[in-house]
């Protein structure tokens, strides 16, 4: 229960610090590779990427409906850039302190270019 404790205090403290520093830059405009498929709406969908993070994506510019089913590599601009790069920051010092806890991230994207890498997806 302490060591939970610690983690969680140690998590605020750097979010507070990260929000007075300067962020990382990690920048909008991310590049992800791994499987499309179709969301819960009518125009959302899910890239599930090969580094275990998942991402609600959508796009005005890119016809993900032909992708769905492939491997792909999108380039997207992330939702709350800024928050969610923080999110990123605090959980990898959380990992860093030995928390447990499964790193894998989830966002929001827009898509603004996919290059389809193969035609299906690898389990």
């Amino acid at each position: 229960m302490r060591t939970k404790m610690n983690s969680i205090l140690l998590c605020l403290i750097l979010a507070t610090f990260s929000i007075s520093a300067p962020a990382k830059s990690k920048g909008d405009v991310r590049d992800v590779t791994g499987c499309l498929s179709k969301g819960d709406s009518a125009h959302e969908f899910l890239l599930s990427g090969n580094d275990g993070s998942t991402w609600e994506v959508r796009s005005s510019r890119v016809a993900l409906a032909e992708h769905v089913g492939h491997t792909v590599t999108a380039t997207g601009v992330v939702s709350n850039a800024r928050m969610h790069n923080m999110k990123e920051d605090a959980k990898d010092a959380a990992k860093d302190s030995g928390m447990k806890k499964s790193d894998a991230e989830h966002g929001h994207m827009k898509i603004t270019d996919v290059k389809m890498v193969s035609d299906s997806c690898q389990k």
